[in-house]
């Protein structure tokens, strides 16, 4: 007879080590009748008793690995720190390093920009083979019960109380990113744009005049604004100095833009040669008000969002 508890016998038996099967399934089935009888005696049904006391007992290969002393988990509690540890040191510097040098050998074989996409395949196929072959090796470990010589923890390791600051390093590193990227692209979108001419050649988003003053002009002051980013981290609150410069660095970089837009001086005319509704001296018009006010915006915002801040931390 195929009953509930042959079936849970059986599905606990097979993840148990073979030489104890018999002992197991002894003691196991003595068990499961005892709460049967004890509950039948208490006027229950039979078919009733015998499901309620297995679903009692829960998952058989969770009961099973009690039965073994087997933990049900890939890295145990013993070992996860060291894991947790190796993983964040590898991660940290070799996918990194091995991108960067596949992009640089990609870039002298002459594939220019086109030599970052294979540098971050290879980074984060790197990334995913040492969490792979690491995890492995600590899963083996656990599972073979391998003896490590663990340090003992000492209250000498505890590491520095952090201190408040009022710069998150994270804001830091998003600010000087973007920074960077604006920088870079205005160098890039002179060779290389989403607009081509009618030959396939180039066609710069901003007018290549431009070059002659006002876009070194814009250069100089994000790069100014990426040394102030620096420095303000350094300090590591707001300030009303700092204040002062951030409004210095804003009206120096929104003031000839917003100028440079509303005089219709800031796009490409050749982009009337490809974009019919750029052509249009209305729609020309319109795009450079539409810049002006959103860079109006953004200053104003930014500023009274800087101000509240310098109030706060100075108060």
């Amino acid at each position: 007879m195929n009953t509930l508890t042959d079936r849970y016998l059986a599905a606990t038996l097979r993840s148990v080590p073979a030489p104890r099967r018999d002992e197991i399934a002894s003691e196991l089935r003595a068990s499961i009748d005892d709460m049967i009888e004890g509950r039948t005696d208490g006027g229950q049904d039979a078919t009733t008793a015998e499901r309620e006391v297995l679903t009692e007992l829960g998952n058989p290969d969770v009961l099973a690995a009690r039965y073994a002393d087997r933990r049900l988990q890939l890295i145990g509690p013993t070992y996860y720190l060291l894991w947790l540890r190796l993983l964040k040191l590898l991660l940290s510097f070799i996918p990194a390093l091995v991108g960067t040098i596949v992009t640089i050998v990609e870039a002298a074989e002459g594939k220019g920009f086109g030599a970052i996409g294979p540098g971050l395949v290879v980074a984060m196929q790197v990334a995913v083979q040492i969490t792979f072959w690491l995890t492995l090796t600590f899963a083996i470990i656990e599972r073979t019960q391998t003896a490590v010589d663990l340090p003992e923890w000492t209250v000498d390791q505890l590491p520095d109380a952090p201190v408040r600051r009022g710069i998150p390093l994270a804001d830091t590193i998003a600010s000087v990113i973007m920074l960077v990227l604006t920088i870079g692209y205005l160098p890039f979108q002179h060779y290389q744009s989403w607009v081509r001419g009618t030959d396939g050649e180039n066609i710069p988003i901003l007018d290549p005049a431009l070059w002659s003053f006002w876009l070194p002009a814009l250069i100089v002051v994000l790069v100014a604004s990426v040394i102030f980013e620096v420095v303000k981290y350094r300090i590591g609150r707001w300030t009303w100095a700092l204040f002062g410069v951030k409004a210095v660095l804003n009206l120096a970089f929104s003031v000839p833009l917003v100028w440079l837009a509303l005089s219709d001086r800031l796009l490409n005319p050749a982009l009337g040669e490809r974009l019919s509704w750029v052509a249009e001296a209305d729609n020309r018009d319109g795009i450079g008000l539409a810049i002006a006010l959103g860079t109006a915006a953004i200053v104003v915002w930014d500023m009274i969002d800087t101000a509240r801040k310098t109030r706060q931390q100075t108060a």
